[in-house]
């Protein structure tokens, strides 16, 4: 009888302490600007939601991509070929969007059905086809030159030549972005592909298809991957090979890992920490490399749920 009364209470514990964290990073991202760069709250906001939209594969799907740079270089370089062809800034972000979808439908349908390590080796083996288009089809990406000095127009009325104004409207756009990541998850559909994760042959067993599941939320995640690249391509005014590179991959796994995965939250917060921690090394004698990396090994060894986990499991043990 007393069982029904603690699950209440610890289910109305998760929801306050979910509130309190949106609030939290809610008014934390609003002053942001006043605190650091806005250049660089402007990379936190692209650099968070790219990692949050990783997640939802890794996290909430078990699919370990190593192939994301993909869809975040691929939208960039669409978005700013858009822009220096004239393109308002949201046709422009949109177009970068969907064409990240519409690249993650052939590799999606060619990589779920693999796990494992064979799935990860897929789509890397994608991001670097991605990777030498852009190289040598100079005409369009400007090969190792990249696309740089396209217009940004203005918008009702809003200078994006400010670079506070332009982290205000991304700030807007990553809501949308964070928003639709949070109900899916929230969602039935987010629930029973976590069921998938934890359990596919049980899940199979009671009518659920994992390769659609799989196919579906590889699509989300690469969508919002591709708005955070266009956000990306927004902020900086240029676009180089970088975004298409294979440690691009590699440094959103790190932020997602150092955050805490399944915490939606853990990835834009470790996001903003690999960037502040990166912004703070260019300016000592220090390697960057190699303190970042020390970093990561130290969370990985004693923060096995990242920092956002393993604050949360504190509070609830609290």
């Amino acid at each position: 009888m007393t069982a029904l009364p603690r699950t209440a209470a610890r289910t109305d514990r998760e929801r306050t302490m979910r509130a309190a964290w949106m609030i939290g990073l809610g008014l934390l991202l609003l002053i942001l600007p006043r605190l650091i760069y806005p250049v660089l709250a402007l990379d936190i906001l692209a650099w968070g939601l790219f990692a949050v939209a990783f997640d939802l594969l890794f996290g909430f799907s078990g699919l370990l991509s190593f192939g994301h740079a993909a869809f975040w270089g691929g939208s960039a370089y669409v978005t700013a070929y858009l822009l220096s062809n004239g393109q308002s800034v949201p046709v422009a972000m949109l177009g970068g969007t969907l064409s990240a979808l519409a690249l993650a439908v052939p590799i999606a349908y060619l990589s779920v059905r693999s796990a494992g390590i064979y799935f990860s080796m897929i789509t890397l083996a994608f991001a670097q086809m991605v990777y030498f288009v852009a190289l040598q089809w100079t005409d369009v990406t400007g090969g190792e030159n990249g696309l740089q000095g396209f217009e940004r127009p203005s918008l009702f009325g809003l200078d994006f030549s400010d670079s506070v104004t332009r982290y205000y409207f991304c700030l807007a756009v990553f809501a949308l972005g964070f928003y639709i990541a949070y109900r899916t998850v929230r969602s039935p559909f987010g629930q029973a592909q976590q069921a998938v994760r934890d359990n596919e042959q049980r899940a199979q067993s009671i009518g659920y298809n994992p390769v659609r599941f799989k196919f579906t939320a590889f699509l989300i995640s690469a969508g919002l991957a591709g708005l955070a690249g266009s956000m990306y391509t927004f902020g900086h005014g240029v676009v180089s090979l970088d975004v298409t590179k294979w440690t691009t991959s590699g440094e959103v796994v790190m932020m997602t890992l150092l955050g805490g995965t399944t915490t939606l939250f853990g990835p834009a917060v470790g996001a903003g920490l690999v960037l502040l921690l990166r912004d703070r090394l260019t300016t000592s004698d220090l390697p960057v490399g190699i303190v970042t990396g020390i970093v990561f090994v130290a969370v990985v060894l004693f923060f096995r749920a990242g920092v956002v986990g393993t604050v949360q499991g504190w509070l609830r043990r609290r």
